[in-house]
């Protein structure tokens, strides 16, 4: 601010009369302070996504581990057996062709 300028603000906020604020009502701090406490910022939309995220991402660890361990089961079962008709799928599936080729 250039030096003119201060001083035409000085001398204006000097010739403002010195008059007594008017009180605050009575229980105006205590409800803007329980309003204030009360109402929620704009962040709980943020946490309700974190927490939406959070169990989706769970639900699909589980998901993905136990499909995991299953499809793991049934290649360590075929390799234990020889013969392709030993393993239940084979069988069903040897069961289907001989009723649709008789």
């Amino acid at each position: 601010m250039r030096e003119p300028d201060l001083d035409r603000l000085f001398r204006a906020a000097a010739s403002v009369p010195n008059e007594p604020l008017p009180e605050m009502p009575f229980g105006f701090d205590t409800r803007v302070l329980a309003n204030a406490r009360g109402e929620r910022s704009d962040s709980s939309d943020v946490w309700a996504f974190a927490r939406i995220f959070r169990r989706v991402t769970l639900s699909a660890v589980i998901v993905t581990i136990c499909a995991g361990s299953a499809a793991w089961w049934q290649l360590q079962q075929n390799d234990d057996l020889d013969s392709p008709t030993a393993n239940a799928y084979a069988i069903a599936d040897s069961a289907i062709e001989a009723a649709t080729w008789q």
